[in-house]
C-alpha cells in the first residue's frame, strides 16, 4: 500500500479539522483532538494553520472541569466563499457557499434536450457561476475555488470526463473548457461522490461509518461511504450502480447494455413504467423529465391510479437493486437523494421500503434505516463545494499553483435565492459517533506518518 507524503497527511489532517469545525463550531482543541484521533499537539498546529489562514477565528473560553478554561475555535463564514456546481442531464445548478457551507447565493439553467454539446454545458456553467458571484457582490478574492459536479466516470487529477454515457461523452477536457470563461481554481468529480459528501458531513449519513446515498435523477447511482470514508475505487469509477443489471435481456441503455438498474427507475426508466401501465396518460409528457415526475408527484397526491402504479412499479425495481446493496454493503443507512427522490418523496420512500423487506437478507436489513435525504439545498452542489475546499487547503504553502484563465463569464440575473432554502447550519453539534472520521478506518495520521 502506498504511502502519503507527509505534505498529504497534513493535507488530509488540515482538511478533517477544519471539516470537525465547520460542523461543530464553536469547540475546543481538545475536543477536536478527541473527535479526528490527532494528538493534541498536531491538532494545536493546525488550528494555528487555520487561523493564519483566516479560515477560523478564536471565539473565547469554555471552563473546564477543575482545569484551566479551554480556548474555543469556530468557522470564520467570512474568511472565503466557494462555488459547487451541479451539471446534469436536464439543468445545471450552482450555489454559492461561505466557509460555513450557507448557502449565500444561487443560480438554475436548464438544459433541452439536444443542449449537452461540451461548449454548451460549458457556457451554461459559466453563466450561472457569473451570476451567484454578481448576486452575492463578492469579490473575486474571496473565491477559493469551483467544485463541479459531472455524471459519469470522471478524472479528477486531469480534470477530464473519461465517459458521460447519456451524452455519449468521451475524454472531454471539462475543466480546460471551464478554464477559458471561470478564473478560479477548479475541482472536478461526479455527483456520487458530491452527494456522498454531503450527507456525510451534514445529512442523513453524519455520524455513520458505513452509508449508502442513491442518487436518483435522469442518472442513477450510489455514493458510498465506507469505514467512515468515501469509497472511490481505484480509479474513481466506485458507485456505478445504476448500471449493474437488473433485469436480464431488459431494457436497452445508453451505456450499451440491457436491463441496467437506471433504464428502471431513472427518470426516463420511471417515465417508461408509466408509458407500459397507461400508454395515453395525461400525466405523461414525453418530451419533459422533469413535467412527467411533477405530474406524478401531485397525482401520488391526489390518489390518481396511473400516478400511484408508476410509482409501486418504479418502487418494486428500485427495492430490488437496493436490496441487492444492503447485502453487499451492509450501510446503517440508504439515502434517497437528487430530484427525483426529492419530488416523489415520501410515497416513494414507503412503496420501496417494503420492496427491500421482500429482497432483502433479514440481518443486513435489520441494521440499515432507509431515508430520503434531509438536505434543504442541492446536494451535489454542497459536495462539490467540498471539493474545492478540500482543493484549496491541498494549495496552501504551494508554489506555482494553475490558476485558471482571466474570467469572462457572461452575466444573467437568476431569481434571488429563496432563504427557506439556505443551508443553515444545524442545531445538533453532535460529533459524529464513528471516531475514525473522513480518512478510512485507520483515521488521520500524525505528520510524521505514524497513527497517534
Amino acid at each position: 500500500m502506498k504511502r502519503g507524503t507527509s505534505r498529504d497527511i497534513r493535507t488530509a489532517n488540515r482538511y478533517e479539522v477544519l471539516r470537525q469545525i465547520i460542523a461543530a463550531s464553536p469547540t475546543s482543541r481538545q475536543e477536536l483532538a478527541a473527535a479526528t484521533g490527532l494528538s493534541l499537539a498536531t491538532v494545536a498546529t493546525l488550528v494555528g494553520e487555520l487561523l493564519d489562514l483566516h479560515m477560523i477565528t478564536e471565539v473565547g473560553f469554555e471552563d473546564s472541569a477543575g482545569g484551566r478554561p479551554r480556548g474555543l475555535v469556530a468557522v470564520n463564514a467570512s474568511g472565503g466563499a466557494l462555488i459547487g456546481v451541479d451539471i446534469a442531464e436536464t439543468y445545471v445548478h450552482v450555489e454559492l457557499f461561505d466557509l460555513a457551507l450557507n448557502v449565500l447565493a444561487r443560480a438554475a439553467e436548464n438544459m433541452r434536450p439536444g443542449e449537452s454539446r461540451p461548449e454548451q454545458v460549458v457556457g451554461h456553467v459559466a453563466a450561472a457561476a457569473g451570476s451567484v458571484v454578481a448576486q452575492a457582490g463578492v469579490e473575486a478574492a474571496r473565491v477559493l475555488g469551483v467544485g463541479v459536479s459531472v455524471p459519469g466516470q470522471v478524472d479528477r487529477a486531469t480534470g477530464v470526463s473519461a465517459y458521460a454515457p447519456n451524452w455519449d461523452w468521451h475524454d472531454v477536457p471539462l475543466l480546460d473548457l471551464l478554464s477559458e470563461h471561470i478564473a478560479y481554481p477548479l475541482y472536478l468529480d461526479n455527483p456520487l461522490r458530491a452527494g456522498a459528501v454531503a450527507e456525510l458531513w451534514f445529512g442523513a449519513a453524519r455520524g455513520h461509518a458505513n452509508a449508502v446515498v442513491v442518487n436518483l435523477g435522469t442518472g442513477v447511482g450510489a455514493g458510498l461511504v465506507l469505514g467512515g470514508g468515501l469509497h472511490r475505487g481505484v480509479s474513481n469509477s466506485a458507485g456505478e450502480w445504476g448500471h449493474t443489471t437488473l433485469v436480464l435481456d431488459g431494457r436497452p441503455c445508453r451505456c450499451g447494455n440491457h436491463g441496467c438498474v437506471e433504464t428502471y427507475v431513472g427518470a426516463p426508466g420511471i417515465m417508461q413504467n408509466l408509458r407500459e401501465l397507461s400508454p395515453h396518460s395525461p400525466l405523461l409528457h414525453p418530451d419533459d423529465q422533469t413535467a412527467t415526475i411533477d405530474a406524478l408527484a401531485a397525482g401520488i397526491a391526489a390518489q390518481d391510479p396511473d400516478a400511484v402504479g408508476a410509482v409501486r412499479e418504479t418502487a418494486r425495481y428500485l427495492g430490488a437493486g437496493i436490496a441487492n446493496l444492503v447485502n453487499l454493503v451492509n450501510p446503517e443507512v440508504v439515502v434517497l437523494s437528487s430530484w427525483v427522490a426529492a419530488r416523489l418523496g415520501e410515497p416513494l420512500l414507503e412503496e420501496v421500503r417494503e420492496a427491500v423487506a421482500r429482497h432483502a437478507l433479514q440481518r443486513p436489513l435489520a441494521a440499515s434505516r432507509i431515508v430520503l435525504s434531509p438536505i434543504p439545498t442541492d446536494p451535489a452542489c454542497l459536495g462539490a463545494a467540498t471539493f474545492a475546499l478540500e482543493g484549496a487547503l491541498q494549495s496552501v504553502g504551494q508554489r506555482g499553483v494553475r490558476r485558471t484563465a482571466p474570467a469572462r463569464v457572461r452575466s444573467r440575473i437568476a431569481p434571488a435565492p429563496d432563504p427557506a432554502h439556505r443551508t443553515a447550519r444545524r442545531a445538533d453539534t453532535t460529533r459524529p459517533t464513528h471516531p475514525h472520521g473522513p480518512h478510512g478506518p485507520h483515521g488521520p495520521h500524525d505528520e510524521e506518518g505514524s497513527q497517534p
